[in-house]
């Protein structure tokens, strides 16, 4: 199912019969599981749950239903019959165009949290009727979503991947490299900057591939290609913890679906693969 989403942020008047409700405590999302298929609520108002909503805000419709989304305290308890569930882990678990807009909600209601005032003249700020952003009343300053581009690469030598430990990964995760623009960077210069960096290697041939919402704050993440061009790996024990080229059957632990680093990965795979064959 690819639903058409188109985003507002003026509610519609009264009460909807039923309207899609994202509900988060935290970072995560009300559910209910069954069959191994998560669903959210689908109710004319979050209330009738028992549920008391810090915030709430309007996102738009999908496939003309009403979508919102709630903020609730990081210690409420789910309906009987519902869990919390983390979103990163509902990825398999959702419809992609309701997994979609799950994004976009957290998103906001994050952003609607940290982004109450406004950062010129301290004023209280207001949601804007016409455009997804806030405004000013005093001094007309524009509040848009922050979204904080980055960029992720893989990058190939000799049919092999280069894949590296952070020390954020848990367990023996291997990862392509990534990290966020810098200002006045374009994004190969960003590209060419974060493999120095994290593994002093050079690239070059750099390829758009595809890009990804990564709303965990407010990520924008762009996916490259790149081939290696020159130098020795060199990683710094500290964000870097461990750093070489794999075989595609011989790879490590590497990402779940949910991210655009494992289609990068799997991508690469993929390519040999039916070379070989």
């Amino acid at each position: 199912m690819h639903g058409l989403f188109i985003p507002s942020m003026v509610p519609p008047p009264g009460q909807i019969e039923h309207a899609w409700w994202f509900v988060f405590s935290g970072w995560r999302m009300l559910v209910k599981i069954e069959d191994n298929r998560a669903i959210i609520p689908s109710i004319s108002d979050v209330r009738e749950l028992g549920l008391c909503p810090l915030r709430e805000l309007y996102l738009g419709t999908l496939d003309g239903r009403h979508c919102y989304s709630v903020e609730l305290t990081e210690l409420a308890l789910a309906p009987e019959g519902m869990v919390f569930h983390s979103l990163r882990r509902l990825y398999e678990h959702l419809d992609e165009s309701i997994y979609g807009v799950a994004t976009r909600a957290i998103h906001i209601i994050d952003w609607d949290r940290t982004h109450q005032f406004c950062s010129r003249c301290g004023t209280k700020i207001e949601i804007r009727a016409d455009i997804c952003a806030k405004e000013c009343p005093q001094c007309g300053l524009i509040d848009f979503p922050r979204i904080s581009p980055a960029v992720i690469v893989l990058v190939e030598r000799d049919k092999k991947v280069l894949l590296a430990r952070s020390s954020r990964f848990k367990d023996e995760l291997y990862s392509v490299l990534a990290g966020f623009v810098d200002p006045g960077e374009t994004l190969e210069e960003a590209v060419r900057r974060e493999v120095k960096e994290e593994v002093n290697i050079e690239v070059s041939n750099i390829r758009y591939f595809g890009s990804q919402p990564w709303p965990f704050p407010d990520s924008l993440m762009i996916a490259f290609t790149a081939q290696y061009s020159g130098g020795e790996i060199h990683v710094d024990g500290t964000e870097i913890l461990d750093a070489n080229w794999f075989d595609p059957d011989k790879l490590p632990t590497i990402p779940g679906k949910i991210s655009i680093a494992r289609a990068l990965i799997d991508w690469f795979v993929s390519k040999y693969t039916k070379h070989n064959s």
